[in-house]
């Protein structure tokens, strides 16, 4: 069991606590491949997605997660709720909370305001992602990803590709892999690489291929493009060129290393086509090990609320 009502990020998570998700995630796999993917172990319970910002394989994954467990799940269209009539993110919490919800799963542009939310309500809130801050849930699956497919997180070197300046995935597997004793090395256009990063234990690298030498898992981030202000590198296809992952460049990883990415991947620009559909490509994997993760958290903090509340 969690000791926590929230899960709002992992810099604040413990390795054992994220070890005991890792290890729920697994039994709850297992559900998921049974091909009886019903259970009644939140039955009666509730749980809305309210997302400021879109989002295809989150939401859905929180979504089918609680279905599968048997949960009922609302979302909530921002774009067409009281929001749009000023209503603001507390009064949005309060009045789901007095509709007698377990669980919220926000996403939002702000950093932060999961915890707010969370202040404000006693529905269990579960971070979809807030601005520039954590994605903890697809750290997890990330992390999760790795231990099914090396056996271990300790000791493993992790390159990170891409957008660090803008990903809120990049941060929360930093959080989550240094506690797990992974070494994680960055490489991106100087410009998004936020300065405070090589202080939070990332070895930022001079190249894509001291990076990458070595390593046992290459990540690729999505250009985040919808939170650049433009002028951060020239174009798409000298991205691709010079920061891009490709055969030649992952030819300096082991001969056993996992490819992964986020998702959505913009083909041809991070990761080229022969990459992402490549067979050291876990990619489609992690999708599936994303609702395995959700499902885990639901189970461990609905066992919280059930001693705590």
């Amino acid at each position: 069991m969690l000791k926590r009502k929230d899960l709002l990020g992992l810099r604040d998570c413990s390795a054992e606590e994220i070890y005991e998700i890792l290890d729920t995630a697994a039994e709850m796999k297992k559900l998921l491949k049974s091909g009886d993917k019903s259970s009644g172990l939140l039955k009666g319970k509730s749980l809305v997605t309210l997302f400021y910002e879109n989002s295809t394989r989150t939401r859905s994954s929180f979504e089918l997660a609680a279905k599968y467990l048997g949960a009922s799940e609302v979302n909530i269209s921002v774009a067409t709720s009281s929001v749009q009539k000023g209503e603001t993110l507390i009064d949005t919490g309060e009045t789901l909370d007095a509709m007698q919800i377990d669980y919220v799963v926000i996403r939002h542009p702000m950093a932060g305001a999961p915890a707010l939310l969370a202040k404000h309500v006693k529905a269990s809130v579960l971070n979809g992602g807030d601005g520039m801050h954590e994605h903890p849930t697809q750290a997890l699956l990330d992390m999760y990803t790795m231990r099914e497919s090396k056996g271990k997180i300790k000791g493993l070197k992790v390159a990170v590709l891409g957008d660090i300046k803008h990903s809120r995935v990049a941060l929360s597997n930093l959080f989550g892999l240094t506690k797990l004793g992974a070494e994680v090395h960055i490489y991106a256009p100087s410009t998004m690489i936020p300065k405070e990063i090589g202080a939070l234990g990332a070895c930022i690298a001079k190249s894509r291929e001291e990076a990458v030498d070595g390593a046992d898992v290459v990540m690729g981030l999505r250009i985040q493009l919808e939170r650049q202000h433009g002028g951060l590198f020239p174009s798409l296809s000298e991205y691709a060129k010079f920061y891009g992952v490709n055969g030649e460049v992952l030819s300096h990883a082991k001969k056993d290393a996992i490819v992964l990415h986020p998702g959505p991947v913009n083909r041809g620009v991070e990761l080229t086509p022969q990459i992402i559909d490549g067979e050291k490509s876990l990619i489609l994997e992690q999708v599936t090990n994303g609702v395995a993760v959700r499902m885990a958290l639901l189970k461990l903090l609905g066992e919280w609320r059930g001693v705590n509340l």
